[in-house]
């Protein structure tokens, strides 16, 4: 069989990351591909890549162009995706890639994002550690499904399985990022410019005061954490176009081994595809996943700082965004998870 799909916001980074994967699906049609401002232009003229579907026209995004589909995924800004969602009741799989159906907590959305507060739909990270079990299960047969927040997702995948065995206290966590700025999307903005970023490091929503924060706390939440989660989030742009490097680091518990500790991780993802625990002494690098549905994790305890220090790789716009769109979509449909994905980035 095979799923007629509409792709909106097909003209930026995150929209031209899913239509690169679901190219390769061999069990989806790419019928119908939306725009705004970019509206009636080829879509090749905004994504020369995808030399595969040069035929397809950008559309207006509304929802009698979106409707009729099997799946719509929704790559829009955080604010947007809300109107068009309450529309597409009939649509049998809506997958959205903006913030609206992330958070449970309208007071979260609130004070991090402001505006209407849309009901929460199943978190579309599968391989999170969720109350004994994986948000892996609330993804089977779902009808709605919120991809994550590239930064959260890669936080929450490197600090769950502590939190969810008890390991590391939630409430002293510290998390830096190195993000590429294609995480910020395609608009014009002068400090995602090549000539601001070129040779500099830039912090940017720091003192807790990124959107992803309580993204993450509600994972971790998720995963058990209990009490007061409290995280200290900042991320940093760097000259490279994709990618993030997580670098979290939080209190051991009282009285627990290295060997629990690491075995806390294997046992969250020993039996996992994209989700990965290196070897001991080993670190990932953005390198490594570019272009792949891989997570990298690199675990080591400190003990002279009484710390796990957890570093994390993905590509921000594969993993981190489409990917796990994908992989989400794969899972709702009852299709094999890893289909139209891969293991494998691109070097050098």
């Amino acid at each position: 069989m095979s799923y007629s799909v509409a792709v909106s916001g097909a003209s930026g980074y995150a929209g031209g990351e899913l239509l690169r994967l679901l190219a390769e699906h061999p069990d989806v049609e790419i019928r119908t591909v939306t725009a705004h401002s970019n509206a009636g232009q080829p879509l090749i003229q905004h994504q020369p890549h995808l030399r595969s579907l040069a035929h397809l026209t950008l559309q207006d995004t509304t929802p009698e162009i979106l409707s009729g589909h099997d799946v719509v995924f929704l790559a829009l800004p955080h604010g947007q995706s809300g109107q068009y969602t309450d529309a597409l009741g009939d649509t049998r799989l809506v997958i959205d890639c903006g913030a609206d159906h992330r958070l449970t907590d309208g007071a979260d959305w609130d004070s991090f994002y402001g505006g209407h507060f849309h009901e929460p739909w199943a978190y579309g990270v599968p391989e999170l550690p969720v109350a004994g079990a994986k948000q892996r299960e609330q993804l089977v047969g779902a009808t709605r499904i919120a991809a994550p927040g590239c930064n959260a997702s890669t936080v929450s995948l490197s600090l769950a399985p502590g939190v969810a065995a008890g390991v590391i206290d939630p409430s002293d966590i510290v998390s830096v990022l190195a993000v590429g700025p294609s995480g910020a999307g395609k608009s014009l903005k002068p400090h995602l410019l090549g000539a601001e970023l070129f040779g500099s490091a830039n912090p940017y929503a720091v003192g807790g005061s990124h959107r992803h924060i309580p993204e993450i706390r509600q994972a971790l939440r998720a995963a058990g954490a209990t009490g007061d989660i409290r995280i200290s989030f900042t991320p940093v742009l760097v000259p490279m176009a994709r990618g993030i490097l997580a670098t979290s680091t939080a209190r051991i518990s009282d009285g627990v081994t290295d060997a629990q500790i690491r075995d806390a991780w294997e046992s969250a993802y020993g039996d996992e595809t994209f989700v990965q625990l290196l070897p001991e002494g080993q670190v990932p690098r953005t390198a490594d996943v570019l272009g792949a549905n891989t997570a990298l994790i690199g675990l080591t305890v400190d003990r002279a700082a009484g710390r796990v220090v957890v570093v994390t790789a993905v590509d921000n716009l594969a993993k981190g965004t489409a990917g796990a769109a994908i992989q989400s979509m794969n899972i709702a449909l009852g299709l094999p998870e890893s289909r139209a994905l891969t293991v494998n980035g691109v070097a050098p």
